[in-house]
């Protein structure tokens, strides 16, 4: 055998197990880029066992050579072992958690909140009916005029653009508290029975009585008294 086959063969052999161990493209193989040391003792071992087969002194030349061809082999590659579709040549950011989007040097791409958008608050109104127009004197039943005022108003309670509408009723602060709890929740009950008597929803419309709570006047006052006493239509739309 020549000493240029010698020389060649163990090269052509270490090269051909490296290269076909070696990563190409999807970082799954065990030896690429990152991995050259490995390389490098594989060729040394390959190297001196094939140097080996001519004699101890081909067993150094062909280790030493084995270490440097295995290394440059294995350096070579260009695998993608985070397997973000960035080869590692050129990442700068290597074990990127999986399925991370990254530029194109293979580091995280930053992350932004995606947009909310603002919550509109709901537009409302109140319409505040004289209680003492609606009802006679301690009474809870609507009063023929009310009805009239009623009617006056279904067409702007009946609009489309209404998503619900709340009865409240109020009075002032002659009798005890819980008599006027009572009385307050018995006409906006009426108020709202009425209502829906003229064809309002049923799911957008509900009723609630709060007593003399939250007076808007002087209760000291008849004037002041028959300000409290209201009915209030709060329309959300």
């Amino acid at each position: 055998m020549s000493v240029l086959t010698r020389t060649v063969l163990p090269v052509l052999l270490l090269g051909s197990l490296l290269t076909g161990c070696a990563t190409h493209s999807d970082g799954t193989a065990p030896l690429n880029q990152r991995t050259w040391p490995i390389c490098s003792v594989i060729g040394g071992l390959v190297g001196g066992g094939l140097g080996a087969i001519e004699s101890s002194a081909w067993a150094a030349g062909g280790g030493a050579l084995g270490i440097l061809t295995g290394g440059l082999i294995c350096y070579a590659q260009d695998g993608d072992e985070d397997d973000d579709g960035v080869f590692d040549r050129r990442d700068r950011c290597p074990d990127t958690p999986a399925d991370t989007p990254v530029e194109h040097h293979g580091c995280p791409l930053p992350q932004y909140p995606a947009s909310v958008k603002p919550v509109e608050t709901p537009v409302s109104e109140v319409i505040t009916l004289n209680g003492n127009v609606l009802f006679a004197y301690n009474q809870s039943d609507l009063m023929p005029e009310a009805r009239s005022e009623l009617d006056s108003l279904m067409a702007k309670l009946q609009n489309a653009d209404v998503a619900s509408i709340k009865v409240i009723g109020h009075t002032d602060s002659q009798g005890s508290d819980a008599y006027n709890q009572k009385l307050s929740e018995r006409r906006a009950s009426s108020v709202a029975a009425y209502l829906l008597s003229q064809g309002l929803a049923p799911d957008k419309l509900t009723s609630e009585g709060r007593g003399e709570s939250q007076p808007v006047a002087d209760n000291d006052t008849e004037e002041g008294r028959a300000q409290n006493r209201r009915v209030e239509l709060h329309i959300n739309r």
